[in-house]
Parts: C-alpha cells; sequence; structure tokens
C-alpha cells in the first residue's frame, strides 16, 4: 500500500518513493465437516487456487472501489509521479494520502477498474519533502532540503556584507561566532538576524518548494511578487502613494529611478509593493576614522594700527583626531553610530589676527611732509616746453613709496590721462594735494590717511619722461608752488 511517512511505525515505508504491503487474504470457502480427511483438504487448496482474487482499493481508509489487479492502481500512481517529477526534477516525491488494498478471493469476481483509476486521479496528490524555513514560529518558505535553506539564509547574511567577509560566511555559516573579519578600514564583528530561525520537514506541493534565490527574496520582502500600478492622465507620485497607503519617499525608495520632480508618462508602471521583510539582517562593525580639527581664530585689538587695517599675527592650523566607532547596521542602512574612543593625534593652532583700532584724523595739521622717500626736484613749477608746469617734479630718492604730505581724505585715486596714476587728497583745512605718475596706488577714493601714510609707489605712468613723482598744491581751490609749503 502507499503509505504516509507519519503512519503506524510498523508499517514498511521506503523514503524515496512510498512502497506497498497488503492486508490478509481473505477467503471465502466451503467449510469442510470431516476432519482428518487429507483428500478433502488438497482438493480444497487446488480449488482455492483457482478462485480468482480482486484488491479493495482505501485511500484514508475509505473504499473507493475494487480492481481486478492492484499493479494498475500503482502504475497509474507512479504515472502521476513521473508527470510530476518531470516540472521538478531533482525533488524527493512522496503520495500525500494512504493507498492500501484489501485482498480478497471470489467466485464471480466484480470490480471497477475504469471508476477507481478516475478516482485514484481526482484523489491522489503528490507532494514533495521539503524543509520549511520558520522565523518566530511562522512558516515563511519551503525548501527542496536543509542545505538549500541554510545556504539562503547565509545568501541572504552575505547580501549586506562585503566580500571578504560575506566569502568567510560562505565558508563557515559561524564564522562570526567566534571571529572578527579585518578590512581596510574597518573591522566586522558580528553577523546577526532579527529573528529566529529554524527549520522542520514538511511534505508540500511541489509548486511550493523555492530556490535559494526565492527563498531570500522572500524573507528579505515578504513576497515574490511585485505590485504594479500603471500612471492614468494626470496622476502625480503623491497620489500615486496616498492610493497604496505608502508615504511619497517610501514610493521613491521602491523605485530608484524617480525623483520628487520626475514627470511621469501615461502608461508608466510604478512599482507600489509594500513589503514586510521577515528577516533584518544586523551588521556590526567597527571602524577607525581620522579627521580634521579645524582650528579656532582669535581676534585681537590694537591701538597701533589704524582702524580698518589688519594682520595676521600667528598662521592658524588644523589639528587631527582618530576617533573609534562602533557602527550598527540593518539591511546596510547605519541605525546608530557609538563613538567607543577618540584621541587627539595633532592639535590644532589658533589663527590669531589684530585688527587696528586707531583713527586717523581726517583734518591735516596745516604743515605739509616732504612726499617723497628724499630725492631731489628735477622741475620746479612754472612755463616749461610751452606749457605752465602745475607742480615740482621729484626723482632720485632711497626707494619708491609715495607718502600722503598731511592728514586728509582721499579725494580720488586712479587713472587719469597725462598724470597717469594720480592720488588727489582733501586735507580739510583749505589745502588739497595731487600726486601722479605712480606705478601703482595703495588707497582708494574716500579712505582717511595719516600724515606720512604709504599712499602709492613711484613710477612712470601717463605723459612722463622717466620714473618721478609729480606734486601740485593747491590752497581754497586756487594752484599754489609746492615749495612755499615744503622743502
Amino acid at each position: 500500500m502507499w503509505m504516509k511517512k507519519e503512519n503506524n511505525p510498523n508499517t514498511f515505508v521506503d523514503t524515496a518513493k512510498r512502497k506497498y504491503t497488503s492486508f490478509g487474504t481473505k477467503v471465502v470457502l466451503t467449510t469442510c465437516l470431516g476432519l482428518g480427511i487429507t483428500a478433502g483438504t488438497v482438493q480444497a487448496d487446488e480449488d482455492e487456487q483457482q478462485i480468482p482474487t480482486v484488491y479493495h482499493v482505501y485511500v484514508d481508509g475509505e473504499h473507493i472501489g475494487t480492481v481486478e489487479n492492484k499493479n494498475i492502481v500503482d502504475e497509474a500512481i507512479q504515472q502521476q509521479i513521473n508527470k510530476v517529477e518531470q516540472k521538478h526534477k531533482g525533488m524527493e516525491l512522496v503520495v500525500g494520502e494512504e493507498v492500501s488494498y484489501v485482498p480478497e478471493k471470489m467466485y464471480r469476481a466484480s470490480f471497477d477498474n475504469k471508476d477507481v483509476l478516475k478516482d485514484i486521479k481526482e484523489e491522489i496528490n503528490i507532494q514533495a519533502d521539503a524543509t520549511a524555513v520558520v522565523v518566530d514560529g511562522e512558516v515563511v518558505g519551503y525548501a527542496q532540503s536543509k542545505e538549500v535553506a541554510e545556504a539562503a539564509v547565509t545568501k541572504l547574511k552575505a547580501k549586506y556584507l562585503p566580500k571578504k567577509a560575506a566569502a568567510k560566511l560562505k565558508e563557515d555559516s559561524n564564522y562570526f561566532d567566534t571571529k572578527d573579519v579585518e578590512l581596510e578600514d574597518s573591522t566586522i564583528k558580528d553577523v546577526k538576524l532579527s529573528a529566529k530561525v529554524s527549520y522542520s520537514d514538511e511534505e508540500v506541493k511541489p509548486s511550493n518548494v523555492l530556490t535559494a534565490d526565492e527563498l531570500v527574496q522572500v524573507m528579505e520582502k515578504g513576497t515574490l511578487e511585485e505590485k504594479k500600478h500603471t500612471v492614468k492622465d494626470g496622476e502625480v507620485l503623491g497620489e500615486i502613494a496616498s492610493q497604496y497607503n505608502l508615504s511619497t519617499q517610501e514610493l521613491l525608495d521602491l523605485n530608484k529611478g524617480l525623483d520628487e520632480g520626475s514627470v511621469l508618462d501615461i502608461g508608466q508602471e510604478i512599482n507600489v509593493t509594500e513589503y514586510n521583510s521577515f528577516l533584518d539582517v544586523v551588521v556590526t562593525e567597527e571602524k577607525k576614522e581620522e579627521s580634521t580639527i579645524e582650528y579656532e581664530t582669535e581676534v585681537k585689538k590694537s591701538e597701533k594700527l589704524y582702524k580698518g587695517d589688519e594682520e595676521v599675527r600667528q598662521e592658524g592650523k588644523d589639528g587631527k583626531k582618530e576617533t573609534e566607532y562602533q557602527i550598527t547596521k540593518k539591511n546596510g542602512n547605519v541605525i546608530n553610530e557609538e563613538v567607543l574612543h577618540e584621541e587627539v593625534t595633532e592639535k590644532p593652532q589658533k589663527e590669531i589676527i589684530v585688527k587696528g583700532t586707531k583713527v586717523v584724523p581726517s583734518r591735516g595739521t596745516g604743515s605739509l611732509n616732504w612726499p617723497a622717500a628724499g630725492g631731489t626736484i628735477t622741475s620746479k613749477q612754472g612755463q616749461r616746453w610751452g606749457a605752465y608746469h602745475k607742480g615740482i617734479d621729484i626723482a632720485g630718492v632711497s626707494n619708491r613709496t609715495i607718502s600722503a604730505a598731511d592728514n586728509g581724505t582721499v579725494v580720488s585715486a586712479g587713472y587719469d590721462g597725462g598724470y597717469g596714476n594720480k592720488v588727489v587728497i582733501n586735507h580739510n583745512n583749505g589745502l588739497k594735494t595731487v600726486y601722479a605718475h605712480m606705478s601703482s596706488i595703495k588707497v582708494n577714493a574716500g579712505q582717511t590717511v595719516e600724515k606720512g601714510q604709504p599712499i602709492g609707489i613711484m613710477g612712470s605712468t601717463g605723459d612722463s619722461t622717466g620714473v618721478h613723482l609729480h606734486f601740485e598744491v593747491y590752497k581754497n581751490g586756487s594752484l599754489q608752488n609746492p615749495l612755499n609749503y615744503v622743502r
């Protein structure tokens, strides 16, 4: 008989294919009244052998009919097994129901082979020996064997590990129970699952048996099939998300090619599957990281510098520190980061900036200083080359710095035709001075300058025959002879 594995232990069962035995033969004979009659007994045995045998067929204890030969039932069952085997190669297939036979000898044999075979086809279910993957007491899927189930769990863990750590796990599924994996910039300390996983032997439909990859997807996402939404005219992401109880961000996470600004096309398919994972992979990692400690800036004030001027007294320099973190990741995403140890390896150096507070008086003293660093007068005020020379020319200096003749406010500073680079200072006491032909200018219009403060460098810009300073003096708007004010 074809037996279930869970039947009476006295029943013989082959774990590869279900075998069968038969109950004792029921014999219908005429009782011999005479005892000890040897010839009568022999004749009875011969008569019994000539009586045809039929087989009553039972499925899970229920009589479904009678056949003339139990082999036709066995062959029908085997054909069903072979048919399923073609679609599900490599599986250990079994009959889900208990099929048994009761033989009976009948003088007038009565059987219904065709009806029995029809019922057998309808009643019998071919199932596969499988290993159930059980997460916290709930079956989440079936594998062909425990080895395949364990390989799927290992594959799920490895998915969220760097290559080196994943290779160690595949070699030994218990590797992280006692060892760590040193990587280039971190150490993998532990890999765990969010729930308890166990295995049990089951008999299921062959179509319910999953590959290792399919099991990984089911454990990770809770489903093998993704639900799709086809975009209709006028629909936007937020509207679609609300239809499926998703946030817009959750919808974007499900569709990596989309962002909030994406324009949807009519007919476009959007993944709206709400994943509910059975298992999460939790990885603990320790990492050392060197980072920069930015230097601080200290500002000091000084009366020795003019207001608006500043100088760097000490250059700033960044420091360095080494921090050891413990990082916990769930399915590849950081869920916790804890500082285990921190050490400053190089202290930062403070930047010190000195800013001036000295206020320059904008009113002149009335006494003008010589505007150059020494030198001689090469041309005085008066008629020269058929024109009137408005100022004096100074050359032959020890250095080419040009200084303000007195306190005042810069009226203009820039290029002015024949004057070249020119600065005009109003001393706010009726006097005004002009400095021309400079190679460069160091002040700006509107700036207050102090007597003796550098305002530019002597040069030969504009209408000039050589390096020199052209210097003019005005009083209340009238041109003056500079030599009446400077010597």
